[in-house]
């Protein structure tokens, strides 16, 4: 591999010609510009049509594990400097596991911290960066320190330093998905490597040529019985139906690690990535991960490559080599507490009538990441008029598996009556949210749905809605809807919406429909019920917002 790397030209303000350092597990790719003191770290991943020119702003230095893709700039000027984290001064500091994505600039004096994601076609000029942020498309930053772990969005224009100290929190979809860029990046790095290498392409390719005649010389049984006879002495038989599972969905496996120690903290650090679609392929990576990592949790898990998130997290090694098989889908464990994204099972039942939907698991999922606790109440048909709710054994667990199945219990214990959930601040003392999952006979309330889907069966007369008279009505919205929007407002939040089509809907690209800037729950509804009729054919969902721009509400109230 032939790699563009020069020395820095002689200028009136520095004749020392210095080249640029570069770790031997890098990836540079030849079509890619290197000049000057440029130091480049372990495992970085510099992609094509990239210029890094320390040629007038000197030194440069790219952390360990971080990939700068096609078409990113990286320059400096000759005065301004920043200090990085070894305390010496820079033109450029980018640091570990952080992602430069396509098109982006940055200007030096400039510092980004570690695990960022600068978005595509961003600019960052004499700047700094904290740890963990997240900025989006199209954003400029300038002038300006971010502090660690905050959200820049698409777009946002951040020249002064109010301006950063008011930016919201990143959340955890947002550093999952850093992450996974990382993780893909690094993956990429690898294959590249081996592409530059004769020994370990002609591998390769004796093992495709391998695995073709073998799939040749089996012929149609194979291909009958591979499905219901693939086997492994490592892994249970429910780990290897779920990679099956996964792998015939279109996702991706990935895998994790961590010893006892860091266990309690969460400090789980990726295995090598597996880039096999083959179902034994698959596994023999993952029993590599198991094998090289013995005496250490190892957990697995997919990746929606679509929408960049992880949909199922699974322990399947302890320290003592034991194997963990997938939980079972009984009431008990149907809801594993650490995944992504929970697809109901025909097999999956609760006690009271069936799965909780999926809207209401996100929305737990959703006010625990947030920090906030979950409260239950249930009411009988005759009081439910009235407003006279009692209170469910309270639920005090943290983890959302725990968390669920006391919801389910509550349903189970209450069945023919209505029950319904709510987010407690725990700061505040307040409640963030109320939501009906239960109505009278066990039937679960289902997240809105359009115009079309709005009615109840005869068998189900619509019961009166939960606030008063003198509250604020809709005649597009339901009920749950309607009492959502009122207590938003009520207790000092702001609601919004957003839009998104079908095609859309499946990578998230959900977009604003317009600011609800009204303190009144009637205004804020005929805002709403606006959005509705603009975006008709549409997902819709309503945003709650608290005082610290935080979210603390989402739910979908159309589709199309």
């Amino acid at each position: 591999m032939v790699v563009r790397s020069l020395a820095a030209p002689p200028t009136p303000w520095s004749k020392n010609l210095v080249e640029p350092k570069i770790e031997s597990s890098a990836f540079v790719h030849p079509f890619s510009n290197i000049i000057g003191d440029v130091t480049i770290g372990a495992n970085v991943m510099v992609a094509p049509g990239t210029s890094i020119r320390a040629d007038e702003g000197a030194p440069f230095y790219i952390g360990e594990g971080t990939n700068i893709q096609d078409g990113v700039v990286i320059n400096g000027l000759e005065q301004g400097r920043v200090i990085g984290d070894d305390q010496k001064q820079y033109s450029v500091w980018i640091g570990k596991n952080t992602s430069i994505t396509h098109m982006a600039l940055i200007h030096g004096p400039a510092y980004v911290g570690d695990n960022c994601f600068i978005g595509f076609r961003s600019t960052v000029f004499n700047a700094r960066i904290g740890h963990g942020c997240i900025v989006m498309m199209h954003a400029l930053i300038q002038d300006v320190e971010v502090p660690a772990g905050k959200f820049v969005p698409s777009g946002a224009v951040i020249t002064n330093q109010q301006q950063a100290d008011h930016l919201p929190n990143v959340e955890a979809d947002d550093r999952e998905f850093a992450r996974y860029i990382v993780g893909v990046n690094d993956a990429l790095r690898a294959g590249y490597l081996c592409a530059s290498d004769e020994a370990c392409i002609t591998s390769v390719r004796n093992e495709l040529t391998s695995t073709a005649s073998s799939d040749s010389s089996n012929g149609s049984s194979r291909n009958s019985s591979t499905s219901s006879m693939m086997t492994s002495p490592y892994l249970s038989q429910d780990t290897v139906a779920q990679v099956r599972q996964l792998l015939q969905q279109g996702y991706k496996i990935g895998t994790e690690h961590v010893d006892e120690r860091k266990f309690r903290t969460g400090s789980w650090k990726s295995c090598t990535p597996i880039t096999a679609k083959r179902e034994s392929e698959v596994i023999a990576e993952l029993e590599a991960c198991m094998a090289n990592h013995a005496g250490e949790y190892v957990r697995m898990f997919g990746i929606d490559p679509k929408g960049k998130r992880r949909v199922m997290e699974s322990i399947i090694q302890r320290p003592d080599g034991q194997q963990i098989a997938p939980p079972a889908a009984t009431k008990e464990n149907s809801f594993s507490g650490s995944y992504r994204s929970y697809q109901p099972s025909a097999a999956t039942t609760s006690a009271a009538s069936g799965q909780i939907n999926q809207d209401t698991v996100a929305q737990v999922r959703h006010l625990i990441q947030q920090g906030f606790k979950i409260g239950t109440e249930h009411v009988d048909e005759r009081r439910f008029r009235t407003g006279s709710w009692q209170s469910c054994t309270p639920i005090s667990a943290s983890s959302e598996s725990q968390a669920i199945s006391e919801l389910e219990t509550c349903m189970a214990n209450h069945a023919g009556e209505y029950v319904r959930m709510f987010g407690i601040d725990p700061k505040g003392k307040r409640r963030v949210m109320e939501k009906i999952i239960q109505r009278p006979g066990g039937n679960q309330v289902a997240a809105p749905a359009s115009n079309s889907h709005r009615s109840h069966t005869p068998s189900q007369p619509q019961p009166a809605p939960t606030y008063n008279k003198s509250s604020a009505s809709s005649t597009r919205l339901q009920p749950e809807v309607v009492e959502q929007i009122r207590q938003l407002i009520a207790q000092g939040n702001r609601v919004s919406a957003e839009h998104v089509d079908q095609r859309r809907f499946r990578t998230g690209s959900w977009a604003s429909c317009g600011p609800v800037d009204s303190t009144s729950a009637s205004a804020a509804i005929a805002a709403i019920e606006s959005f509705l009729s603009e975006y008709e054919g549409e997902y819709v969902r309503l945003i709650g917002i608290d005082s610290n721009k935080r979210r603390i509400l989402e739910t979908i109230i159309q589709r199309p």
